[in-house]
């Protein structure tokens, strides 16, 4: 690693979303409430899948562990952002701000193949559905579920190797709310082309490909969609697909735009904030909402829990 010349950052200064007072009240009350949405909507779909026996099935045991990743990925960035908006300290610790990244990537990443896996369970459903349940057995869910995981686990560990092998000595001001690999990278008193292009490389893998891979199992959808006969067929194998694309559509347009850029096309701009507060905070709120009041399993799901809760005091 190149050495600097004058003495290393130890601490990073976030620069936020709003500077003033009232802005940043405003919006401390405006994410506080998406950060409670998230948190009770996602707990909400984990526990309905838990509970409800006729919600053990692959599409909702890869829903299971999308809400355990929004609520994991919620809560790497928000909490901390809504502690700065009520603090004049915007300082966050290089150790604190390089386990920030890490944590935030690993969720990214494994949020980015569960789902293409999702994807593919829809595309088996619909276009092989006799074969369902023993392509799309639970041996099968598990592994790729936990290669998911893995994936983003290992991935994040090589990206923020190059980036923390970096030297930063001169600026430590972020121009955003949180520890975002590539607007740190920035940052760095030495040439980052090289991690740039791990980035690129394994962001390619993670988010390009499973959205080609996406895009071609939702055309082969479209087209057995299309060879039903019956409207009331079509119309419900297209209705469990469209909760998926709406998914997909927010996470996958809004990280491709923030990580997939070309490297002399600023990352540190007030649009990019934009953008970042779109999958951190308005994906992860957005998916249990989705999903549960578009499926009719799911509602029915939480009316015979709350029935449940209701008639409990009586026994």
């Amino acid at each position: 690693m190149e050495q600097c010349n004058q003495s290393s950052v130890t601490e990073f200064i976030l620069l936020g979303l709003a500077e003033g007072a009232l802005s940043e009240t405003m919006l401390f009350v405006l994410f506080l409430a998406m950060y409670l949405v998230t948190l009770v909507g996602n707990c909400m779909m984990v526990m309905l899948i838990g509970a409800e026996h006729r919600l053990h099935t692959p599409m909702y045991f890869f829903l299971l562990h999308l809400s355990l990743l929004d609520l994991c990925y919620s809560s790497v960035t928000i909490p901390q952002m809504l502690a700065h908006l009520l603090s004049r300290d915007k300082a966050i610790s290089f150790a604190r701000c390089a386990f920030q990244m890490y944590i935030f990537t690993v969720f990214g990443m494994a949020e980015c193949v569960l789902l293409g896996l999702m994807a593919y369970d829809r595309y088996v459903a619909i276009c092989h559905p006799l074969h369902y349940t023993t392509i799309l057995n639970w041996h099968f869910c598990s592994w790729t579920a936990g290669a998911a995981w893995l994936s983003g686990f290992l991935n994040s560990l090589i990206v923020n190797a190059f980036a923390l092998h970096l030297p930063y000595c001169a600026q430590n001001h972020i121009n955003q709310f949180f520890c975002e690999l590539p607007v740190v990278m920035k940052l760095a008193s030495a040439d980052s082309s090289e991690a740039e292009v791990v980035l690129f490389v394994l962001g390619f893998f993670l988010l390009l490909l499973p959205f080609i891979l996406i895009t071609a199992s939702y055309g082969r959808i479209v087209i057995a969609v299309l060879r039903i006969r019956s409207a009331e067929g079509r119309r419900r194998a297209a209705s469990t697909c469209v909760s998926h694309l709406l998914v997909v559509s927010l996470f996958y347009g809004t990280a491709i735009f923030a990580y997939m850029r070309p490297s002399f096309v600023s990352s540190a701009t007030g649009q990019n904030k934009d953008v970042s507060v779109l999958y951190t905070v308005v994906t992860p709120m957005m998916n249990p909402l989705i999903y549960s009041l578009r499926n009719k399993e799911v509602k029915g799901a939480l009316r015979k829990l709350l029935s449940k809760k209701k008639s409990s005091p009586e026994t």
